[in-house]
């Protein structure tokens, strides 16, 4: 199995996990405590499980919103193309 390059074994497939221990012990960054986290920050960071899966909720809603609006300004659009014969 392969290893990180950190002095952890951490399986390389858990890339969530590689990053918050590359961001602990290469650059000294800790992961902040609950209580200091505020506003959106709470919901949306790469610390928690739960944050990761917001983001992930919120990625798939964007895109799914987008196709929905995509799709009804093409529906609108056929609509508005009614056949006008001149003859």
């Amino acid at each position: 199995m392969p290893v990180s390059p950190v002095k952890t074994r951490i399986p390389l497939t858990s890339l969530g996990h590689l990053i918050t221990e590359v961001k602990k012990q290469l650059f000294g960054i800790e992961a902040p405590a609950s209580s200091e986290l505020t506003g959106l920050r709470k919901y949306f960071n790469s610390y928690t499980l739960q944050g990761r899966r917001n983001y992930v909720l919120a990625t798939y809603g964007v895109l799914a919103l987008t196709a929905a609006a995509y799709w009804m300004h093409r529906q609108h659009k056929k609509e508005n193309q009614a056949p006008s014969s001149t003859a």
